[in-house]
């Protein structure tokens, strides 16, 4: 074998164009590949290793103390496989900060063990320990170890910071210091022996609340619900992936098998010479596998890097919320692509080069250089006696000499187009569904009653002020000179506008949770604001509320359930009447009804407002503000940044595929050219111009362009049905139909060009150095 690998090592040098092609096509099919199985194996795996190393709570729930004692809540959680509690806790508030508090006494216990990673644990009355992530990074203003935070009227000197993978609490304090604090809650945690499914969980919370009092329960946080919020965003991104990644290996398989073909036809002679010099038909046969090996090795190596670099920046930021810091590709997935990627190449070259081992040296280094007799004539006659013009009768024939090596080249273009046709669909239906989930153009004019003061913000803000005016929050100053009603009225009567929806925004929390719920209170025209309602209606009474697909989801949900909604020391019990459609997962929308049971003294602190088509918006804006100065001109929605990456990076893919495809011409132009010299030379001896022979190689690859458009049109829908549902899925939203209707006929008829432009592009290089061949280098042998 050490003859060999010298012998290969030349094959890759002297054929520079198809090496590079093998090689970038195989690196980006692997870096593709890599990433969307990374994601895939991993989007769950950071969230269950940092919930089993501190045994999180499975089910976190919070008990009205004036309903059920703690020693009825430990005799019903016998059940259970794991407990932890029962905890006193309150929600302390004051100023910017509001934070749901537990009594406990100390950070470990059997579920929910806490990680106290800098300071040490609360032991006195007036001390508090924060929950905060150690990997998160913090802010000049964030409070810092032996400072202080004063909530609930009371000041606190925070001894340590703790991180609970399961969320249970913003802070903890001692029980002493909790009895002080007057809780208005017990909180319970707890770990079930089957706890998988919604509905294991499920039968786990009956079971621990059976016999305990009517309406002691008053809200529950699934760790199913923590781990969806994780796994969204990765998954949202494998479906896409996958396909472009699998696309990029199926054309690598094609191209790799046309260069090997060809390889085997142009070199006939050199096979024979090999087998003269003693080459066995086995060592003929890994000269050409290690031709197209050595490069799909080192591509691959190089997309694997490349694939965990991207996937680990995509997890990194996924699951830093849960201290998994650095996070990973798993290692077979590395193993897994190393190994088969060459693997499934080599194997398209297998057929091609068996071929080359069968060959007998006699009749090999005995071949002439013309092509064999028969092939395609009986379709040149026919083209030549049409009215076609001979250039194009002649390119249209030349497909038909060699029908393998077609079929593969018009496969690779079909694949091209289905690319093609897969990254318009998907531009098409996320700039669609995102148009419509920002409600994008569907308010005119948006005015805000500005804060008192330049700068402040509401209650629950987080983060530096912005440009720009920022909402105040229910009850608190605003800079508007007129009443809330009068502002209405005001916006109402001025010539142009035909609707105004007022509302106003409050942080709140579903019960037994600790995070903060974005929940935006509405009144007047609210319909006419672009919110699209998917299913149920709209609320039209106190305590009803809208939220969206991924809200319902993540907390297993339904129309028709009823949540407990807090805020200001309030509980508001809330039922879920509607769906609909809009960017932010967490957000609940709601009526001023019910905004009247928690803030009643409450004022809008924006208005949206349209206006009769052609309205000049800067008239009806002169015309307020000369009325009330203090309501301001805000932004229109903005739609966002992921789509915007997620369309950046299908076209970059879309063009890498579409390049590669255009390479696998380019290479197939280049070896019927090199066989056809002699027919070239003889064309031109009789007049055929350079311009005639341009003309007649890029038609022979155009011809497959545009049949490669009427095949890869339909299967790139087909792909698009497929893939568009599996994303929706995966980002946890609905699937309107709307985005998946987003092909019309005139989109359909420009993406026949794709085929053509793929084919042409890929054609013109070779045929342009075809026709500059002199007619004396080409017959200097004849």
């Amino acid at each position: 074998m050490t003859a060999v690998w010298p012998v290969a090592r030349a094959a890759v040098r002297r054929r520079r164009v198809q090496t590079v092609v093998i090689g970038v096509v195989v690196l980006l099919s692997t870096s593709m590949i890599v990433v969307a199985l990374g994601l895939l194996a991993a989007s769950s795996g950071p969230f269950n290793r940092a919930y089993a190393k501190q045994s999180g709570a499975q089910l976190s729930a919070s008990y009205d103390r004036t309903k059920v004692t703690d020693a009825q809540l430990t005799e019903a959680a016998r059940s259970a496989a794991a407990t932890a509690g029962p905890f006193a806790q309150v929600t302390l508030e004051g100023g910017q900060d509001s934070l749901v508090t537990v009594g406990r006494a100390d950070p470990g216990g059997a579920v929910d063990r806490l990680n106290v990673w800098q300071g040490r644990w609360a032991d006195k009355v007036g001390e508090i320990v924060l929950n905060r992530n150690p990997t998160a990074s913090e802010g000049r203003g964030a409070p810092q170890l032996n400072g202080t935070i004063s909530v609930g009227g009371r000041t606190f000197t925070i001894v340590g910071f703790a991180y609970s993978v399961s969320h249970s609490a913003g802070a903890w304090v001692t029980p002493e210091q909790m009895s002080a604090l007057n809780p208005t809650s017990t909180q319970m945690l707890y770990r079930f022996a089957q706890a998988a499914t919604n509905e294991e969980l499920a039968a786990g919370q009956q079971a621990v609340t059976a016999g305990l009092p009517s309406g002691a329960l008053i809200g529950t946080q699934s760790y199913l619900t923590l781990r969806a919020q994780a796994a969204g965003e990765p998954n949202t991104f494998v479906p896409f992936l996958m396909v472009f990644g699998w696309l990029g290996l199926a054309v690598a398989v094609l191209i790799v098998a046309n260069v090997v073909s060809g390889a085997v036809v142009a070199g006939v002679k050199h096979i024979g010479v090999l087998k003269s010099l003693g080459f066995t038909p086995t060592q003929v046969l890994t000269v050409y596998l290690g031709m197209v090996s050595i490069p799909a090795v080192i591509g691959c190596a190089i997309g694997v890097v490349i694939g965990n670099v991207l996937a680990t920046s995509l997890l990194t930021r996924a699951f830093e919320n849960y201290g998994a810091g650095g996070v990973g590709v798993p290692i077979w997935v590395d193993i897994a692509a190393l190994v088969g990627v060459p693997a499934v190449v080599a194997l398209s070259a297998l057929f091609p080069a068996l071929r080359a081992r069968s060959l007998s040296a006699a009749q090999a280094i005995s071949a002439g250089s013309a092509p064999q007799a028969g092939r395609g004539l009986r379709v040149q006659r026919r083209l030549s006696g049409s009215r076609l013009p001979r250039p194009l009768s002649l390119g249209l024939g030349l497909p038909f000499a060699r029908p393998g090596r077609t079929a593969l080249t018009l496969a690779a273009v079909v694949l091209g187009v289905l690319s093609v046709t897969l990254a318009v669909g998907l531009g098409k239906s996320l700039t669609t569904y995102q148009t419509a989930a920002s409600r994008s153009g569907a308010v005119d004019l948006s005015l805000y009653a500005g804060p008192s003061e330049p700068g402040t913000r509401g209650p629950g803000s987080e983060g530096p002020v912005p440009n720009g005016p920022v909402p105040n929050g229910p009850g608190e100053p605003s800079g508007a000179k007129l009443s809330d009603s009068a502002d209405e009225a005001l916006l109402r009567s001025t010539p142009g506008v035909t609707s105004v929806a007022a509302s106003a925004d409050l942080p709140m929390r579903l019960a037994g949770t600790q995070t903060d719920l974005p929940v935006s209170f509405y009144r007047g025209d609210f319909q006419q604001v672009g919110y699209r309602l998917l299913e149920g209606r709209w609320f039209d009474g106190p305590g009803q509320v809208v939220v969206s697909e991924r809200f319902l989801r993540q907390r297993g949900l339904a129309v028709g359930d009823t949540i407990t909604l807090q805020s200001r020391g309030k509980s508001v019990r809330a039922q879920i009447v509607g769906k609909a459609m809009y960017n932010s997962g967490d957000e609940v929308l709601s009526n001023w009804a019910t905004l009247g049971l928690i803030a009643p003294a409450a004022r809008a602190s924006t208005y949206e407002v349209n206006v009769k088509p052609g309205t000049d918006l800067d008239a009806v804006v002169q015309a307020i503000q000369a009325k009330d100065s203090g309501l301001i001109e805000g932004e229109g929605q903005d739609a966002g940044t992921f789509v915007a990456i997620v369309l950046a990076t299908v076209v970059l893919l879309t063009l890498m595929l579409g390049t590669v495809a255009a390479l696998g011409v380019f290479n197939t132009v280049i070896l019927n050219t090199r066989e056809r010299r002699r027919d070239l030379g003889m064309l031109k001896s009789i007049g055929m111009t350079p311009a005639q022979v341009v003309l007649m190689v890029v038609t022979s690859m155009t011809a497959l362009g545009a049949i490669g458009g009427l095949l890869g049109i339909p299967l790139g829908i087909l792909a698009h049905r497929l893939v568009i549902p599996a994303m929706a899925n995966g980002a946890q939203i609905d699937l309107p139909d709307f985005m998946l209707d987003v092909f019309p006929a005139g989109l359909l008829a420009l993406l026949m060009l794709a085929g053509v432009v793929i084919a042409a592009a890929g054609a013109y290089l070779p045929a342009r150095s075809a026709a500059r061949t002199t007619i004396a280098q080409v017959l200097h042998n004849e």
